[in-house]
């Protein structure tokens, strides 16, 4: 299931009965990768891997996958750039050449910088539009103010449109690297026809030699921060910095942000703030996990003179956690309900393809979704509320208000 190749490339293939077929390169290039002078390159340079390779213009990238009823996307996020296809089975092998060429044979042609500077433009003023969107990237600024995870990925328009050619190739020449990616295949595909086709396609890429130097973290200072913005309601964000994916204690923080403000209407601050004070629309617990660090936070929309209320529950509820351990029924209920959500989950099979690439490139390890569910079966009321003292301890957490 899981092949290193001569160059370091690693290579995952997940069998499944679907005669669709789910691929693409994981490449570990996010905005925590950039330098200070380089806000917004790993974005941009995304947007430009389609505009030619040595091979292909721009009109033939996007069309060739498209004639055979393809699909070909990718995203940029804060600890990588993915670059991913769905096709019929048939098609796999036409997905992995135009894949392999994107990723580590794009030219980033000069004529093609400005125009698509300006497509990237246009999004940055999008995001700057939806507070309910900038708000999340700006709390993360509060949690590691100084680290370039408190950086958003799109970076400055100034920025985007100072950047050249030289930028982009000095900057994947560094991360775009076979050692520095996982290249993933879920599908009705036989693993040594995968294994053998991507080692042919990247037969002539070697491993880096540059030094890749991670930031260390910053200190962390709780802060509570209002902005004044023109919106109709207030945004707000309270949260902590988390246990990292590596952490035992990732399991019982996971299960904790899904009882208190899961996707279910029976979530802790659902039942509280929406059904039985009418004070919100909607409010969400969130956990993002790094490798080493993570992100926990709650987020919700109200009128703006309801913020000190809402705020009040949502502490109450938190204190509940620290305070009173739950019973032997609701562990049982909250577990299977989120066991229940995690099978779902996996059934959406793009999505569980992503997760297989990135588990292998932050973790090297392979997702393993039994695994995952037996931990969360195991854990106790005891786990639970250590993990709440530290997690939701007042004196940690941060608070950004629109208003």
């Amino acid at each position: 299931m899981m092949t290193t190749l001569q160059n370091g490339l690693r290579i995952v293939v997940v069998p499944h009965p679907s005669e669709v077929v789910y691929c693409g390169y994981v490449v570990c290039a996010g905005t925590r990768n950039e330098a200070a002078e380089d806000f917004g390159l790993a974005h941009f340079i995304e947007h430009l891997s389609f505009k030619g390779t040595e091979r292909r213009r721009a009109w033939h990238i996007n069309n060739y996958l498209e004639r055979v009823g393809g699909d070909l996307n990718a995203f940029t996020n804060k600890q990588e750039t993915v670059y991913h296809a769905t096709v019929l089975r048939q098609d796999f092998a036409r997905a992995a050449d135009l894949l392999t060429d994107i990723v580590f044979h794009s030219q980033y042609p000069e004529a093609e910088l400005h125009r698509e500077a300006e497509v990237v433009c246009d999004e940055i003023d999008s995001y700057e539009d939806s507070p309910a969107e900038r708000i999340f990237d700006e709390f993360e600024a509060l949690l590691f103010d100084g680290h370039p995870l408190g950086r958003d990925i799109l970076g400055t328009k100034k920025r985007v449109r100072a950047y050249r050619r030289a930028d982009a190739q000095r900057f994947t020449r560094c991360w775009y690297t076979p050692d520095n990616a996982v290249f993933f295949c879920l599908g009705n595909v036989e693993e040594k026809a995968v294994v053998r086709r991507i080692e042919r396609l990247t037969s002539d890429l070697s491993a880096s030699v540059m030094e890749r130097v991670a930031q260390p973290l910053p200190p962390y200072r709780p802060l509570r921060v209002e902005r004044h913005r023109d919106t109709h309601q207030a945004h707000v964000i309270l949260g902590n910095r988390a246990q990292g994916g590596h952490s035992e204690a990732r399991f019982a923080v996971s299960l904790l942000s899904n009882i208190l403000g899961g996707p279910g209407m029976n979530s802790r601050l659902t039942a509280r703030l929406r059904e039985k004070a009418g004070l919100v629309y909607t409010v969400d617990s969130y956990i993002y996990m790094y490798p080493d660090v993570g992100v926990w936070e709650v987020y919700f929309g109200c009128d703006k003179a309801d913020v000190n209320r809402c705020l009040h529950l949502v502490r109450h509820e938190l204190k509940r956690f620290v305070d009173e351990r739950l019973t032997p029924a609701r562990l049982k209920a909250a577990k299977s309900q989120f066991i229940g959500q995690i099978g779902i989950g996996e059934a959406n099979l793009e999505s569980l393809a992503l997760t297989y690439g990135k588990t292998l490139a932050h973790y090297d390890t392979l997702h393993n979704p039994a695994l995952l569910r037996e931990r969360i079966a195991a854990l106790s009321a005891a786990e639970l509320q250590a993990a709440a003292a530290e997690l939701f301890a007042p004196e940690q957490i941060s608070t950004l208000i629109y208003d």
